[in-house]
């Protein structure tokens, strides 16, 4: 399944919900959820009777968009949290969180997660001191993630280290000096800030 490549806003409106995919315009009076808080398309002020399956389908999109993810990714981190001990919402909520992409988000070094993946898919980073270009590596506890050498002089590089804000999530280590992160602790489920039902999405997968 091809990437969405229109515009992300409208699926933040199709959500009814800022899911966050534009960076700093999320954060503006500028954000279209905020000024036009319905569905887009000609009938999306219209009133839909929601169904079982449509709860449980819009919360499986919520979080596809949310990651910037395609279906079959989202099955196949399914299929690996179902196999997992615990508890099999959480566990797939966990693998999107521990990847590369969103780790680098979550850094601090980059304003969203669409500008993340394409830092990472450009090879901006090193993984335990290996260049990686694949975004969607899910990483674990005690991989270093840090910005090469190389790109610590580019423009993007220099401006978000000046915006970084200096919070980041409990379970990673952020050192701006050196541009790195340490993932020291797995996420856990209170590190999700994404309002999502994920019982939903697993009777979906289970039917």
């Amino acid at each position: 399944m091809a990437r969405y490549t229109g515009p992300v806003c409208r699926l933040c409106r199709r959500e009814g919900m800022k899911l966050y995919l534009k960076g700093d315009k999320c954060y503006s009076d500028k954000c279209p959820v905020t000024r036009r808080n319905y569905a887009p398309g000609q009938h999306g002020q219209g009133r839909k009777k929601v169904t079982e399956y449509g709860l449980q389908l819009r919360e499986k999109q919520k979080v596809r968009r949310f990651y910037g993810i395609n279906e079959s990714q989202m099955v196949k981190y399914f299929d690996m949290a179902d196999k997992m001990k615990g508890i099999t919402g959480e566990n797939l909520l966990k693998l999107l969180e521990l990847r590369l992409d969103n780790v680098v988000y979550r850094m601090g070094f980059a304003s969203s997660r669409a500008e993340a993946r394409q830092l990472v898919t450009h090879g901006h980073f090193l993984l335990n001191g290996e260049k990686v270009n694949i975004a969607s590596v899910i990483t674990n506890v005690g991989d270093v993630i840090q910005v090469k050498e190389k790109s610590r002089s580019s423009e993007k590089i220099k401006s978000i280290v000046e915006n970084h804000n200096g919070t980041t999530v409990p379970w990673v280590n952020v050192d701006l000096e050196q541009l790195k992160g340490t993932i020291v602790a797995e996420p856990t489920r209170e590190d999700v800030d994404i309002p999502v039902e994920e019982h939903l999405i697993v009777e979906l997968y289970s039917k």
